[in-house]
């Protein structure tokens, strides 16, 4: 890592405004039975297949609600709502395959301590421009705290067919975002047959407020690190000077080859 000094050659104290968390959680949520709403094309595909499998699930999105807790004063009420793609592979007349998609909706609460707080915030806009006599350039927000949701996306425990429908919203519930990630239009979730997945979540929530922090910083950070040109070397000597990626196979991908296995250049 390069060395932090100014031109003085000493490490000196500066403010910063940056988020600090003031509380978090981790779950592991299990969503049985969650409905899921079909595309136009997954309708007609489930009420003529004879088993269906869930392949593979990707969260789209998520819509985040906050609001205190009453006679609890610093604690907030968290809603998570997430819209999870799910592909699946249906079996339709002598064994053939056919992909559709679907979109499930699971929903999660929880409860964190997130302080108090009464101010009006304003930021000035970054726009170049300056305030006109009669207007302004700031922007408002409240004073309730930010939410930050991390979640992997959701392993798939279970998919089945059932005749009753328990949808838990309307499509005008769902963001147009989200509809636009899908291959096709999403249909009305009440048919003859109605599809529901079983999902597991990995999750960490955590509030976080605005804060001021003195840290020691320098006016400038010189690397030390230099930016050789790559050599003409034919490709084969090329791939014996890179690195064996040893994470791929033990599972870890990020991890950084050491220090004696890194090539000619590589980063410190």
């Amino acid at each position: 890592m390069a060395d932090i000094r100014n031109n003085q050659g000493r490490n000196d104290t500066v403010v910063i405004d940056s988020m600090r968390v003031l509380d978090s959680c981790r779950d592991q949520d299990c969503f049985e039975d969650a409905p899921v709403m079909l595309c136009s094309c997954g309708r007609d595909i489930l009420d003529a297949a004879g088993s269906v499998r869930a392949k593979s699930t990707k969260i789209l999105g998520t819509n985040i609600t906050v609001e205190p807790v009453q006679f609890n004063r610093g604690f907030y009420q968290i809603y998570v709502k997430f819209f999870v793609k799910v592909v699946c592979e249906a079996c339709v007349g002598q064994g053939r395959g056919r992909e559709f998609e679907g979109l499930a909706v699971c929903e999660k609460s929880v409860i964190l301590y997130g302080g108090e707080g009464s101010v009006n915030i304003f930021r000035s806009e970054m726009n170049g421009e300056s305030a006109s006599v009669c207007g302004a350039n700031t922007t408002m927000s409240n004073n309730l705290p930010s939410v930050v949701v991390e979640a992997i996306d959701p392993i798939i425990l279970n998919t089945k067919i059932a005749k009753d429908c328990g949808c838990c919203c309307s499509l005008d519930e769902i963001p147009d975002s989200v509809r636009g990630a899908l291959s096709d239009t999403l249909s009305d979730p009440d048919g003859e047959r109605n599809l529901y997945v079983s999902l597991g979540f990995f999750s960490v929530v955590r509030i976080e407020r605005p804060g001021q922090f003195l840290v020691s910083a320098g006016e400038y950070s010189v690397p030390d690190k230099e930016c050789p040109m790559q050599s003409a070397d034919d490709p084969c000597t090329a791939f014996s000077k890179m690195p064996f990626p040893v994470g791929e196979f033990t599972g870890n991908a990020s991890e950084r080859p050491r220090r004696d296995e890194r090539p000619c250049g590589c980063g410190r």
